[in-house]
């Protein structure tokens, strides 16, 4: 009786220990923009033999339907034709616009607190997608996408610790007039998020009114130059090596306006790009290069992610594949090369092929976003919330694939080795002490340090809890949660005299 009388009066070390848990950690365990590069898939000589590859590609196969504005710049700066017309540009030429192009800049969020740099060896996570369909939080069955359903993958994503920066995940399929459809995009970014952002333009004509949109959010004319928080998302060349013409304008438009480029290369293996590993490497290189002088020959050193995307489709079906082996592998790989390039580097992973949140939407997620991270990728983006092989969009796994993301900055952030973490002190400690670690300063200093304790989302539980607790599973404790955080989350980043303007200005069709 005395022992448990002692008790009532004085915590025990687990006691102690479960109340200091339970508080907020001091020190992020893991912070976005960890070091990567651990992951080498591609040997030094590998990477020599596929940029001298990709260097001969563009210097004698070119690229085909290059918009004509396009074509008498590279040639006044040193390209050449050859005898099938292609637009060709010498080894030369090619190299010293890469030792001239951007390495790094800042991308910035309307709340300073999210800007981040871009480029280096730094890691973060984020969105992109252009799904189609919505997991729905009732049903759990997909149906179209709407307008409202970004605007809460948005506010949800704002909500989010480990998602750096927003961009559309879904169309809003609901609003059929492209213009309309560009607008009304971009201002439910703006409504329902203050981190770094991305948009996509249909067509060139939308520019401005984006921007002009952007300035009126940001307080004024230009505002959106001095501090340019959206990037824009383009696909500058089809595969295999040829230009686009409508992306070419987009992306002359953002120039203008001082908008920070994505130039996504997304070919597609044995389709649109060569079936082998290193062949496709080699294809997707050029044509990533191609995107860079394509900016650079018009605004040398202008800011743009070297977004090299491949892709992996099933040859027996004709079907994309949004994970596997394979993908993270080239993801990975094309990471490593950018990243040995000096560029700022884009890659994608965690777009699962799953259509449920489930096993298979958990191994597939983790594999990829641990692999690409791992190489180094400054921005990897479909990392949260894709589903059904870029299909569909879920709110769950946005929310799940957060948590997984802690995990994979855990990893990321390594192990540090000085004199405190190794120990001496706390080993001699306990074992002339107590002879345990329980409780202990060293203990309660790593454990708000060196450890990730999940939320809720991840079980631990010993079984008889978790039955008493209802047996849900992960894909049910998302959605309560998901619906928390819609209910309560409801930022007004514009603010009712900024709002007011827009609505005056443009058909905004978001209640």
């Amino acid at each position: 009786m005395s022992g448990k009388v002692r008790r009532r009066g004085k915590m025990s070390a687990r006691e102690a220990m479960h109340a200091k848990r339970a508080k907020a950690p001091e020190i992020n365990p893991c912070p976005a923009g960890p070091i990567g590069g651990q992951y080498k898939p591609l040997s030094d000589n590998d990477i020599q033999q596929i940029y001298a590859n990709a260097l001969r590609i563009l210097s004698e196969i070119g690229m085909g339907e290059s918009p004509p504005a396009l074509l008498q710049k590279a040639l006044d700066k040193g390209a050449f034709q050859n005898e099938s017309g292609r637009l060709c540009y010498p080894v030369s030429m090619i190299e010293d616009t890469i030792a001239g192009a951007c390495r790094r800049f800042m991308l910035h969020g309307r709340d300073t607190k999210h800007d981040f740099e871009v480029g280096g060896d730094k890691v973060h996570f984020g969105t992109g997608g252009a799904a189609v369909q919505t997991l729905d939080l009732d049903t759990h069955t997909y149906r179209a996408a709407t307008l409202r359903d970004l605007y809460d993958f948005t506010r949800l994503a704002d909500s989010l610790a480990n998602v750096s920066w927003f961009t559309r995940c879904c169309v809003a399929t609901d609003v059929p007039d492209i213009m309309d459809l560009d607008i009304n995009t971009a201002y439910a970014l703006i409504k329902g998020t203050n981190k770094p952002m991305g948009t996509s333009f249909t067509v060139a004509d939308s520019v401005n009114p984006i921007i002009d949109m952007f300035d009126i959010a940001a307080g004024g004319k230009e505002k959106f130059r001095e501090r340019p928080f959206c990037k824009a998302h383009i696909s500058p060349v089809i595969s295999p090596l040829r230009y686009g013409e409508d992306a070419f304008d987009v992306a002359l438009a953002c120039i203008e306006r001082g908008m920070p480029l994505n130039n996504i290369i997304a070919a597609q293996s044995g389709a649109t790009s060569p079936a082998t590993i290193a062949g496709m490497l080699s294809a997707t290189l050029a044509e990533t290069l191609a995107a860079l002088l394509m900016v650079n020959v018009f605004s040398p050193g202008y800011p743009m992610i070297f977004s090299n995307w491949p892709f992996v489709i099933d040859l027996r079906t004709g079907s994309f594949c949004g994970s596997g082996g394979e993908i993270t592998l080239l993801n990975a790989a094309s990471a490593q090369l950018s990243n040995w390039l000096g560029l700022p580097s884009g890659a994608a992973s965690s777009m699962s092929d799953a259509k449920a949140v489930d096993a298979q939407m958990g191994l597939e997620k983790a594999m990829s976003s641990l692999g690409v991270g791992l190489a180094g990728c400054n921005m990897v983006y479909e990392s949260s919330g894709m589903m059904a092989s870029l299909l569909g969009a879920s709110f769950e796994a946005m929310l799940i694939d957060d948590e997984m993301l802690s995990q994979v900055y855990r990893v990321l952030r390594g192990i540090e080795v000085n004199e405190e973490t190794l120990g001496y002190d706390a080993i001699k400690e306990a074992v002339y002490g107590e002879g345990h670690f329980l409780g202990s300063e060293h203990t309660m200093a790593a454990m708000q340090r060196d450890y990730f304790w999940p939320s809720t989302l991840t079980d631990r539980q010993q079984p008889v809890a978790w039955e008493e607790g209802g047996a849900t599973d992960m894909w049910q404790r998302a959605n309560a949660r998901v619906r928390e955080i819609l209910d309560s989350h409801k930022p007004d980043y514009l603010g009712r005299e900024n709002e007011a303007k827009i609505r005056d200005r443009y058909n905004i069709l978001l209640n």
